[in-house]
């Protein structure tokens, strides 16, 4: 099928490249609740003091997932890596963004802060001081038919919180889903990898990877979807195994915590997935085992459907996608549905049947 839409597409001169997701930043009401989900989830605590808590995983970043104290819970925005100074520079010079600071947080560098146009806080950040990666276990070695690799041993991974290597990406539902797309594939660089389009040919989710070149880029890093509000869909955190996603799913059950969909293997992307909610209902995904494109790989163009979601595993239940109703909610759904060009009542339509 084809996209009657100019966007989303690569941008052939960004103004920058972003070279990595280095951390996201939420505000919570509860530090010490949000500490409990979190290092059950497998991140481990960097510092926590009355106002912030800091979190990582085992890879080489001082830290990947910022709390910071407020009175109502919402996901803030996140961070982008980009190549060089001179990047952050120019990125400077764009309206509305701030001049380069020294960042506070963990490792340093400098920081430009800037507001995408669905007014997420984004800090493009560069020159952080160089961390150092976490011990964690090794991947567990499959006997198959064709290859015995495990003779007179067993496997028994370790029954505890699975170890969170990395955050992985983030994905965020739009009303402005063009000119937001756009913001993205001309600022930092992004590639679209995928897009899933409705049957009129408009987009509904665009899935963006890094423009590293030769050098493979995980099948997503951002991932934007047509919604009738700016707000957190969910993200995602890289396991070393998909025994490590299945130990995640039983502590985290023996937990007490709210589950909501897997396991079972994406189509775009191909990650082995298990999804879970924090107190505040918001989802974190593990995962394992996804692709990883070069720049020169095209975008591929599919129809959207519940059943594309996954190769095997449950089907992603209706209360994934269930929009939660606030009295602000409802504003800016007669808000959006009044202003944005990307949104119409049709096109709700359309979505509801689909994913409500």
């Amino acid at each position: 099928m084809k996209l009657t839409t100019a966007q989303p597409a690569r941008h052939p001169n960004p103004t920058a490249k972003a070279t990595a997701l280095a951390y996201l930043v939420f505000e919570r009401p509860d530090l010490e609740q949000a500490e409990r989900f979190l290092n059950d989830f497998g991140l481990q605590t960097v510092s926590r003091d009355e106002a912030l808590l800091l979190l990582r995983g085992t890879d080489a970043a001082h830290f990947c997932y910022v709390v910071r104290r407020a009175a109502k819970a919402r996901f803030v925005g996140f961070g982008l890596q980009v190549g060089s100074r001179e990047q952050l520079d120019v990125l400077a010079k764009l309206p509305g963004a701030s001049e380069v600071e020294d960042s506070a947080l963990p490792g340093g560098g400098y920081v430009v802060r800037m507001t995408d146009p669905s007014s997420f806080a984004i800090d493009a950040i560069w020159g952080q001081a160089p961390a150092s990666a976490l011990p964690h276990r090794l991947p567990l070695p499959f006997n198959s038919v064709d290859a015995t690799v495990r003779v007179n041993d067993t496997q028994r991974p370790p029954e505890r919180a699975p170890e969170v290597i990395r955050l992985g990406h983030v994905v965020l539902e739009l009303a402005d889903f063009q000119e937001t797309c756009a913001w993205y594939t001309r600022h930092f660089g992004f590639i679209p990898s995928d897009v899933q389009a409705l049957p009129d040919g408009s987009p509904a989710v665009a899935f963006m990877r890094l423009d590293l070149g030769n050098n493979p880029a995980d099948h997503h890093t951002l991932a934007l979807a047509q919604g009738f509000a700016a707000t957190y869909s969910h993200s995602a955190y890289e396991l070393i195994d998909a025994d490590a996603v299945g130990m995640g799913q039983r502590v985290l059950r023996d937990s007490g915590w709210t589950h909501a969909w897997g396991i079972g293997r994406h189509i775009l992307g191909s990650q082995i997935f298990d999804y879970w909610q924090d107190p505040w209902g918001d989802k974190h995904e593990h995962y394992c085992d996804g692709d990883l494109f070069t720049s020169d790989e095209p975008t591929g163009i599919h129809a959207v459907s519940r059943q594309a979601m996954a190769q095997w595993g449950p089907t992603m239940p209706r209360s994934f996608t269930k929009p939660r109703f606030t009295p602000t909610s409802v504003v800016l759904l007669f808000r959006n549905l009044r202003y944005s060009p990307d949104l119409t009542l049709s096109k709700l339509r359309t979505l509801a049947k689909i994913f409500a």
